[in-house]
């Protein structure tokens, strides 16, 4: 039976292909670690490709006034002072750094008309600061890594589903898995082991998440000894498709609502005003007016409450729907096209109108549609120190499987 398992050797084993997974192998291989990466899909298509709104970096392109501090203060409101601080704060400090490595490694981000990177609006967030290519960042970024990851000699093993870590007395010394294609049996020795696997969001009938996202990499660890935390977290995004059935639970951007994009319930009403906590009102539009101020620009206008932050958000639609105040497939109506032109929506939001239109014949530029609290993230995780290691040596964890408490 043994002869019938291909075998392989390397230093660093990473197990998952999304960002996390692809720039960890990148910097091992950059160590000089003999390095593999593991995908149960192919390279290239990971979940990370479906973000489509940006990436958060305090780079103060369209707003001079953000830095790192402001950017941490949003994140910690942001998770209602239950992050972990420190964490937080070397995410805001290292996120332009990381955002220009990834410019060097030949990602193309949107531009101003001065020629720095564009930066637009998002939940929860005091300045514009989400670097972006129109709504298809994430396909960006993963196409940049790709490259970089392939350049850098690493070795890919596509379509091979992991099933269990292997132990070495006290450490985690590998993996065996099968291979999609055949049934063919691989066990891969290496000198550590990387989980950047992603989440666990196809558990949930309604989810923005692809295939890939059903927390195999939380359960091989957990099965290895490994501790989990917090699990129970699990981000809601406001804003999947409630209808038509062919597209539900699909993401609808941030971004939407970052161009102008408005809630309104089954009466007609922009119920987000009604919903704003205490802890937003100084920097949060309380009246119709200002919010309009704020979409044309106007100096001095806060943010409208549609970009409060996702929980806030999430929990007032439910509210309506709970309420009686509902669209007809239990989430609430967004209309974007009563804020921009068609042109401008077509320019700002491609990938966005092109999946509704095909998947679902809804055409955002016209009419407004229903939206609804959609599963999206995995907040909880893996438990691990400053290092990402967990509580088995040998084992590491990124991305979005993991998790700090310190």
């Amino acid at each position: 039976m043994s002869a019938d398992i291909a075998r392989h050797e390397c230093d660093v084993l990473v197990i998952g292909a999304g960002g996390a997974g692809l720039r960890a192998a990148i910097e091992a291989s950059k160590a000089g670690a003999r390095t593999a990466i593991v995908t149960k899909s192919l390279l290239g298509k990971a979940h990370t490709v479906m973000a489509e709104g940006g990436a958060a970096a305090a780079m103060g392109h369209v707003k001079s006034d953000d830095n790192w501090k402001v950017h941490m203060r949003d994140t910690l409101r942001g998770g209602k002072f239950l992050n972990n601080w420190r964490m937080a704060r070397i995410h805001a400090q290292e996120a332009p750094e990381r955002i220009h490595e990834l410019e060097e490694w030949g990602a193309v981000f949107d531009r101003t008309p001065a020629g720095q990177m564009s930066q637009r609006d998002f939940g929860g967030h005091t300045f514009t600061r989400l670097v972006h290519v129109g709504d298809r960042t994430g396909l960006e970024l993963i196409r940049a890594l790709q490259d970089k990851g392939v350049h850098s000699g690493i070795e890919v093993l596509p379509e091979l589903t992991i099933t269990s870590l292997v132990r070495d007395g006290g450490r985690v010394a590998g993996a065996v898995g099968y291979l999609r294609g055949d049934g063919s049996f691989h066990a891969i020795r290496a000198g550590a082991v990387i989980i950047a696997s992603g989440g666990l969001g196809k558990i949930y009938r309604t989810t923005s998440n692809s295939w890939e996202c059903t927390g195999d990499g939380l359960a091989l660890a957990a099965r290895a000894g490994a501790d989990l935390l917090d699990s129970e977290f699990v981000q809601f995004h406001p804003t999947g498709m409630c209808w038509p059935p062919s597209v539900q639970g699909i993401l609808v951007t941030e971004g939407v609502r970052g161009e102008g994009g408005i809630l309104k319930n089954s009466e007609g009403n922009r119920f987000m005003f009604d919903y704003i906590p205490d802890m937003f009102r100084d920097d949060t539009a309380d009246t119709e007016q200002e919010a309009r101020d704020w979409l044309a620009g106007k100096a001095g206008a806060r943010r409208p409450p549609e970009l409060l932050t996702r929980d806030v958000v999430a929990k007032a639609i439910r509210s309506e729907v709970q309420g009686g105040r509902g669209s007809p497939h239990g989430g609430a109506w967004l209309d974007v096209a009563s804020m921009r032109t068609p042109a401008d929506i077509e320019r700002r939001l491609p990938a966005m109108v092109h999946q509704l239109r095909e998947l679902g014949g809804v055409d955002i530029t016209r009419a407004a549609f229903e939206v609804g609290p959609t599963c999206h993230y995995t907040m909880g995780g893996l438990w691990v120190d400053y290092n990402l290691m967990s509580t088995i040596p040998g084992l590491f964890v990124l991305g979005e499987a993991n998790f700090s408490d310190h």
